[in-house]
């Protein structure tokens, strides 16, 4: 199960309420030092929000494994720190359906559905304003960036949230709320969706 969204929509709360298993897809970003990251434009801020700051290739290679053999190695990433700082394992044992969310999850959604590991691909949406609040509140209390950066983010993402939604349905995520997409996991996890039989994401 593939769930997207802006930053700040609620991706982790929803998914670890779910009681699923999560593989948390910001922990593929690449590295500050990395000199392919794009930068927004006009300005020397790196723009995490453009995929080209994500490694997709590493990302759907672990959900592939993970979903042939229940377990497999993961970086972790330091978003204050725009470092990978070591690796773990995730393990789902037997699970049949597990949650990959992050806010680049839409553009692995044809690769995925391709490879056959695909349950269902969510696009959670709460509003501009709402996503804006708790965006913020979230990075600041984690020291995620600087005040300023996160602010010039924060407005930045605001304007766009409504693009960056259309985006992703387009790549084939279905945008809906909290309560529908508790309620399509619950469906998928029951076997009630056009779903592989090996276990999917």
């Amino acid at each position: 199960m593939l769930l997207c969204g802006p930053s700040g929509s609620g991706k982790s709360l929803l998914a670890a309420r779910s009681g699923l298993p999560v593989l948390r897809l910001d922990d593929f970003y690449k590295e500050g030092t990395d000199p392919t990251l794009p930068l927004v434009a006009g300005s020397s801020d790196i723009d995490w929000d453009h995929p080209g700051t994500w490694d997709a290739d590493t990302a759907v290679a672990a959900i592939t494994e993970l979903c042939r053999t229940g377990r497999t190695q993961v970086p972790v990433y330091d978003i204050a720190l725009s470092a990978r700082t070591g690796e773990e394992t995730v393990d789902i044992g037997r699970t049949p359906l597990f949650i990959a969310e992050g806010i680049f999850a839409a553009e692995i959604v044809t690769r995925c559905r391709e490879l056959g590991v695909l349950a269902d691909a969510l696009c959670l949406s709460r509003g501009p304003m709402t996503t804006f609040r708790r965006r913020f509140l979230r990075d600041l209390k984690e020291g995620r960036k600087s005040v300023p950066f996160l602010l010039r983010r924060g407005w930045r993402l605001m304007r766009k949230e409504r693009s960056i939604i259309a985006h992703q349905t387009a790549l084939g995520a279905h945008v809906c709320d909290r309560d529908e997409a508790m309620g399509r996991l619950a469906a998928a996890a029951a076997g009630r969706c056009a779903a592989p039989t090996r276990t999917a994401a």
